[in-house]
């Protein structure tokens, strides 16, 4: 670290909830009079809120007329965020036609008497009387046509989400929106413009976006006047609109490409002397934020310029932690910067995200109550660092400002700060009650397509019904329920988390524990899984396959083994795969090094694939105890007892794929154990030590040596296991002529008729129609299409995209693919890592010389030499052009005209394949119309279609994809067992004696 730099920003990820709340609560208190002095400020706010009669009207008339808890309000918020970006009528017309059917605007009373509020509701209630629920554009609107015409209909509805786009955005260009702010007033206006538009993906996205910053800056420097910061406009910059892998892995490529785009930008805006604010972004992007802020920041070029500044989000437990370090770093550097504080706008991504990734906390406050507390208590540490930092307090609860005004003692050096379009009669009011005060306006400026998203997210972020800005203008909310303290709410520090919000630890309690991850944008706990996983050095001797007598001598063994453990009681059963579980999580690391050395595994994949086995083990142990304890009590007549139970089959064989070598391999295992079973288990040959790691693993947890068996060896070994006359069952998962193979294999044999329990592949599907977010298609696709480096039996093969939105959605889903990073998949910052082996290079290298001279090429990646396959991207003229799964980073997309849907779903059915399927719509008709035509075993709809959580979503297809049940799911365990019932006369010692005693 150069001598000038700063130390890097640490603190605790996710800390405990209460521990914050006990100092945030000591230091809450006021005296009586400060605290009569906000009562009175905020009363005197929240009575100009209710006493406006704005005749346009503004996002709390929105929210108060149609409440985001009423199928209305979230029709509208559908609506909002997607109807103007759909291109072609019929989309268009099935979209207004679903949303509207799922709301009441027909007997809507409008309680406004905003221009915005009552034009909307006509437009809607018009529109809706045309379209009623159940009927479709090919029925009713023809017929419709024929009085008002579509065209109208469709023209109804579009007008008024735009009506309501064109109140939120200050213009769709800057040149508008500069012309707009220039508009004649006592004192000028503050402005900070943002320009709307999400994340790039690409690397075009993200020069559009550094163009757009830079023309930005430039139009506002021209036209800012003459006063002085911070009486000047300002912009404000997203950093992940600039990157397109803005993720703390690619911390280095972030770092060297990045940051020069930063200063420049910077510079820019220091020689007109503007405002710049840094937005603020996810919770796992705060680390590789301010390193970034930190390096652009010390840039000599921007010595003696006050106008660099940032954003901290309140809700965030590190808040305070990150006021401490921009006031470290103003020190280091001699200068001044603006910190703009808000509450944050991302809650439910964050409490989803962190669940997911099974961590030990949550990074922000599950609690408003907690958030608006803690906005005080920074408010106040950012008051007492002026001068060198200037506050800038985003808010439009009448409350907080109150608090700051209090906490202030001043009107100098700091201001507030609000939406456009939003908090007009408060800040109209604070103008008048104290006009040293000043205020700046958050401008988006951007398209109303554009718009519209980021108006949903502000809807979504105020809309709430605990939400000041919902409430304030409600006349039968008593005022001094708005007055109550955030610290009077909390009360105390065992309250300060959310009761109904469970750790992620807790999710799937009190059956069993999540298994638990890490946050890889949490520095100090990637850095210390990686020195663990370098420590460990995985055993890769040579591994001797077994001889057929071996093979044959160990299914005897196992034989014999099982009249012990079927009898061994199921919570003893379950209690050991438990204690599995918890080994397996202790020496996760190891683990990982294993998977990466062997199985080529990213770092990613490899920490996904040992918390799935984690969660195999725990759900099947759970679902164990429930199925396989005392048995089900059946009903029927008195004088008996009829008891349904399940028991083991005997000796089952276990064959598992490379591609999963762990995960699945355990979930196989641990299910046929469960079950009472004894286990020959054959991994594939390509992954034998993962599999004998895990096998020793289950041998120390407490399963006997009798009742597990590992077998090593070839397709020829595993075919030896399946013919064997003493096997009672067959668990299976790799490709679909392997499982006919053992399929006829069982049904030759005589003797039992055992069950095959088979998973296979499949041509993976995802639709997307003109409704869907192109950034968020291009996400999932890229996801599902190269992840693991296409080697997962969901993968995404074959997409089908409608044709008046494919060039954008192909334009930017390659663009992203380049982005990725193909290399050794012990670097935390590679997205692919090699395929398998030579034989599956030589395959997929054989389909893309194919595809090269039968198809459009849209991507054609370079591979670096190895068993390396770079992302290819292939476009057919139809589905029928795709006639085999084929396994690796390699993605086939087909347009479709939207006349032609029925086509495509009967392409997809034709295929014969039912694993996973992926639909990117808005239109839930269509939606449903999809998952009741086309029986897959996973629908995943408007998210990527891969990493099927255990117990949550489990797994398994149709048809050619698998036999089913689902793995991981509650149907599974009971196909490993053999059903027996036993009906016993309790009558038969001399009469019903419980009867005869309850005849009263």
């Amino acid at each position: 670290m150069p001598p000038d730099s700063m130390p890097p920003f640490t603190a605790p990820y996710a800390p405990d909830d209460g521990a914050i709340a006990a100092g945030l609560l000591a230091d809450a208190a006021m005296t009586p009079a400060q605290d009569a002095r906000i009562d009175a400020t905020a009363t005197r706010l929240i009575d100009a809120i209710r006493a406006k009669d704005d005749r346009f009207g503004g996002v709390e008339d929105m929210l108060r007329e149609y409440a985001l808890s009423t199928k209305e309000g979230l029709a509208l918020m559908v609506l909002a965020e997607a109807l103007l970006r759909v291109p072609d009528a019929r989309t268009a017309d099935a979209f207004i036609e679903d949303k509207l059917g799922q709301g009441d605007f027909i007997h809507h009373e409008t309680r406004s008497s905003a221009f915005l509020v009552n034009a909307s509701a006509w437009a809607l209630g018009i529109s809706q009387r045309a379209i009623q629920p159940g009927e479709t554009p090919t029925g009713t609107l023809g017929r419709l046509a024929k009085r008002i015409g579509v065209p109208a209909v469709r023209t109804a509805t579009r007008q008024a989400m735009r009506l309501m786009g064109s109140h939120f955005v200050l213009g769709e260009t800057i040149d508008a929106a500069l012309a707009r702010a220039r508009a004649p007033s006592e004192r000028p206006a503050r402005y900070s413009f943002d320009m709307l538009g999400e994340g790039a993906r690409t690397r075009d996205d993200a020069q559009r976006y550094f163009d757009s910053y830079a023309s930005a800056i430039s139009a506002i420097g021209h036209a800012a006047g003459n006063n002085p910061l911070p009486d000047r406009p300002g912009i404000s910059v997203k950093l992940s609109a600039l990157h397109p892998r803005y993720e703390a892995v690619s911390h280095q490529r972030v770092m060297r490409e990045l940051v020069p785009r930063l200063i420049a930008l910077a510079q820019q805006a220091k020689s007109y002397d503007l405002n710049f604010t840094v937005d603020a972004e996810e919770a796992d992007r705060l680390e590789l934020s301010l390193d970034v802020i930190d390096a652009a920041f010390a840039d000599p070029s921007l010595t003696g310029w006050d106008g660099f500044g940032l954003a901290i989000q309140a809700y965030q437990k590190r808040c305070a932690d990150v006021i401490d370090h921009i006031d470290a770093l103003a020190r280091r550097h001699d200068r001044r910067m603006m910190v703009r504080l808000v509450k944050g706008a991302y809650w439910d991504t964050e409490i989803k995200r962190a669940q997911e990734r099974g961590l030990a906390g949550y990074p922000v406050f599950t609690r408003k109550a907690m958030t608006d507390l803690n906005y005080i208590s920074c408010a106040q540490k950012l008051l007492a660092l002026r001068p060198r930092i200037f506050p800038q307090f985003a808010t439009h609860n009448a409350l907080t400002v109150a608090a700051i005004l209090e906490l202030a003692g001043t009107s100098s050096g700091y201001e507030f700060q609000r939406l456009h379009g939003m908090g007009d009669a408060l800040y109209e009011q604070l103008d008048k009650d104290h006009p040293a005060i000043r205020w700046r306006t958050y401008a988006p400026v951007g398209s109303h397509r554009d718009l519209l998203a980021y108006l949903v997210r502000r809807l979504l972020e105020n809309g709430a019904n605990s939400s000041f800005v919902a409430i304030a203008a409600d006349d039968a909310v008593p005022i001094a329920s708005l007055l109550q303290r955030p610290a009077a709410i909390i009360g105390a520090p065992d309250r300060a988390r959310h009761a109904k919000i469970p750790l992620p630890a807790d999710l799937y309690r009190p059956e069993r524990t999540n298994s638990r991850g890490i946050e890889f944008g949490e520095r100090a706990a990637l850095e210390k899984l990686l020195a663990e996983i370098a420590a460990s050095k995985p055993d890769m001797d040579k591994v001797v396959d077994a001889n057929a007598e071996q093979a044959d001598a160990a299914v005897t063994v196992a034989r014999t083994g099982f009249a012990s453990w079927s009898h061994t009681p199921a919570h003893e059963r379950a209690a050991i795969l438990d204690n599995a579980a918890d080994r397996l999580e202790q020496r996760r690391a190891s683990f990982i090094a294993l998977l990466q050395q062997e199985g080529g595994k990213t770092l990613d994949d490899a920490l996904s694939e040992v918390r799935e086995a984690i969660d195999f083990c725990r759900y099947y142990a759970a679902q164990g105890r429930k199925q396989f304890g005392t048995g089900q009590t059946m009903p029927g007549p008195t004088g008996e007892s009829n008891v349904l139970s399940l028991r083991g089959r005997g000796v089952f064989v276990a064959i598992s794929p490379w591609n999963f070598p762990l995960a699945i391999f355990l979930g196989q295992v641990s299910a046929a154990l469960m079950a009472g079973n004894t286990v020959v288990a054959k991994p594939a040959e390509q992954t034998p030590r993962i599999a004998a790691r895990a096998v020793r693993l289950l041998h120390e947890a407490g399963v006997p040596t009798s009742a597990l068996h590992l077998i090593q060896g070839d397709g020829r070994t595993g075919a030896a296991l399946v013919a064997h006359p003493a096997i009672a069952g067959v668990v299976f998962t790799g490709s679909t002529e392997v499982a006919r193979s053992i399929n006829r294999t069982l049904a030759a044999k005589d003797g039992p008729i055992v069950p095959l329990i088979a998973e296979t592949g499949g041509i993976n599907a995802m639709i997307v129609d003109a409704t869907a977010l192109p950034e968020q298609v291009a996400d999932d696709v890229v996801m599902s299409a190269f992840r693991s480096a296409g080697q997962r039996c969901s993968a995404l093969r074959l997409l089908l995209v409608q044709d008046d939105v494919a060039d954008r959605m192909i334009e930017m889903i390659v663009g992203a693919a380049r982005e990725l990073k193909l290399g050794d998949p012990r670097d935390a910052a590679t997205h692919i890592g090699p395929v398998i082996d030579t034989e599956a290079k030589q395959k997929l290298d054989a389909h893309i010389a194919r595809m090269t001279t039968e198809a459009r090429v849209h991507l054609a990646g370079t591979a670096r030499a190895g068993n390396f396959v770079a992302p290819h991207i292939f476009e057919l003229a139809n589905a029928r052009g795709l006639t085999e799964e084929v396994f690796g980073p390699i993605l086939h997309v087909v347009r479709y005209r939207a006349a032609d849907f029925d086509q495509v779903l009967q392409d997809i059915a034709d295929t014969g394949y039912g694993l996973t399927l992926g639909v990117h719509s808005r239109i839930d008709d269509m939606v449903e119309r999809v998952i009741a035509r086309l029986p897959v075993g996973n629908v995943y709809v408007n998210r990527n279609m891969i990493g099927a959580v255990v117990g949550v979503q489990p797994f398994g297809g149709f048809g050619l994809s698998g036999t089913g049940p689902k793995a991981g799911g509650p149907h599974y365990l009971a196909r490993f067992a053999t059903e027996q019932t036993v009906t016993i006369n309790t009558a038969a010692a001399g009469g019903n004696a419980a009867l005869m005693t309850d005849q009263n």
